[in-house]
């Protein structure tokens, strides 16, 4: 299938895919409201499958990649999910060296898809340790692509609902100790994260003081009273304000608190973007954006973490 662009939907359609994306209309009720938009001998179903992710789009580094080392590993996480205490995440490493600063790689609101894999590796081909938690694997972690196709999408969103929010906290702080610990770390922590997981790289940062970095992408601030409990650097990216008010609308304030508090900060709005314009999967993606945010925060790790 050929990959179109936010630009080859109506707006109206857009915003009924990002609330079937983030859980708030099913998919009979996306098929429904799509309906209208289905000209041209187009139908409801045909419009869904040209906006759910294609994985295959977002293979930047491949899994064999010379440059990397990649392997599924997993971790201690006594209060989180997991019944047994352990967590399973996707670490990947430059294929030479003893010690690296390191970055946990936060996904969205469906756990650890392909997409966000492959982030992990971007970030290793650029110098880091990477380690991309699934804050799903309780329940069995992400759906097999191959069985499920981008389905997959949607199985695993139900499933990160059934999961006790402060619990998945808990995983990610752990994974945060993980990291920091790990004998190949150089003890420079970072924290990247999406949607749901930008979110998260706010909550880290309020909570994990070793933090020396967040880059959060369109993710929800922390509460203005935690602010102050912030040490690191936080570089924050929003998609288009009128294209996703409840997101970027937080920035503001957060920008006043961080600012108020004299923590270190940049924020950027990227003009006629869509809420995942990172995201490489599905035609929300913005390849002038994502290119620019993803360059700045590279550099902005390269600035916090290997100084």
């Amino acid at each position: 299938m050929d990959r179109k662009k936010a630009s080859d939907f109506d707006p109206q359609l857009l915003s009924l895919f990002n609330k079937y994306v983030h859980g708030t209309v099913n998919r009979r009720e996306f098929l429904d409201g799509a309906a209208k938009f289905a000209v041209g001998g187009l139908t409801a179903t045909a419009l869904w499958d040209m906006l759910r992710p294609n994985y295959a789009w977002a293979q930047q580094v491949p899994k064999d990649d010379k440059r990397i080392k990649a392997e599924y590993t997993f971790y201690s996480s006594p209060n989180g999910n997991a019944t047994d205490g352990k967590m399973r995440g996707l670490l990947a490493r430059p294929a030479s060296g003893d010690k690296f600063p390191v970055v946990v790689v936060i996904h969205e609101n469906r756990g650890l898809n392909p997409y966000v894999e492959d982030v992990a590796r971007r970030l290793a081909v650029n110098g880091f340790m990477a380690f991309a938690p699934d804050a799903i694997w309780p329940l069995g972690g992400y759906p097999s692509v191959d069985k499920y196709g981008a389905e997959a999408d949607e199985k695993a969103l139900g499933m990160q609902k059934q999961l006790n929010g402060p619990k998945i906290t808990e995983d990610f702080a752990a994974a945060t100790d993980f990291l920091l610990k790990h004998p190949q770390s150089t003890g420079k922590l970072g924290a990247v994260g999406f949607c749901f997981g930008g979110g998260m790289v706010n909550q880290l940062a309020v909570r994990v003081p070793q933090l020396a970095a967040g880059a959060p992408f369109y993710g929800r601030a922390p509460a203005p009273a935690d602010v102050p409990k912030i040490k690191g650097a936080i570089l924050a990216h929003f998609a288009d304000a009128e294209l996703d008010p409840n997101t970027t609308g937080t920035w503001a304030g957060y920008e006043t608190a961080l600012k108020a508090n004299g923590i270190k900060h940049e924020g950027f709005i990227y003009a006629k973007t869509n809420h995942g314009f990172h995201n490489d999967t599905t035609p929300r993606y913005d390849e002038g954006a994502a290119k620019l945010a993803w360059q700045r925060t590279v550099d902005h790790f390269n600035k916090t973490l290997k100084g």
